[in-house]
């Protein structure tokens, strides 16, 4: 590894940490940093490795909630419930991502144009829904009907496009 490689996978980092827990896409500001900095991964290794720092925080903030969850499955039908909204939320984004894995990777993001298109967009509306004053229908998640767990799936479906925010998109569609 060279200096610059270091250099560059420090950079890298700090964007990823930056970015990851805010309603922008941290993949989008990584690919557009990459490009600046003229940096080519060499494998799925270091893309893996930094977003695994992100992981590693939200199992520690989250893990005694994901040990309720699973302590209690068996017996609280409103907790299968809520897994079974995770779940299909997430189907949508596994589906499509797996039929258009080659499109995405080698035409979406090579398009510089498309993700900072995507990047104002997003910024666009999530300034919108911001000034939007709903009146929640659902104050608890566990609470959510499936259809309407569906229906986020399929807002964060649209977080295949680089530059549209996983969690904006979500934000977005409940």
């Amino acid at each position: 590894m060279t200096l610059e490689t270091i250099f560059d996978a420090l950079v890298l980092g700090l964007i990823e940490g930056v970015t990851e827990f805010l309603p922008v896409s941290s993949t989008a500001h990584l690919l557009l940093a990459g490009r600046l900095l003229g940096f080519e991964s060499t494998g799925k290794a270091f893309e893996v490795l930094i977003q695994f720092g992100a992981i590693l925080a939200l199992l520690a903030v989250y893990a005694g909630r994901l040990w309720q969850l699973a302590v209690n499955f068996a017996g609280d039908p409103k907790t299968r419930h809520f897994v079974l909204g995770v779940l299909i939320a997430f189907l949508p984004a596994a589906i499509l991502g797996v039929l258009f894995h080659g499109f995405i990777t080698r035409v979406m993001f090579g398009s510089v144009i498309l993700i900072c298109a995507m990047l104002i967009l997003g910024g666009i509306v999530l300034l919108v829904i911001d000034r939007i004053a709903a009146k929640p229908l659902y104050t608890d998640i566990m609470d959510y009907p499936l259809p309407l767990s569906l229906g986020i799936g399929l807002f964060q479906a649209l977080s295949l496009v680089p530059g549209v925010s996983r969690s904006g998109a979500t934000i977005v569609g409940a």
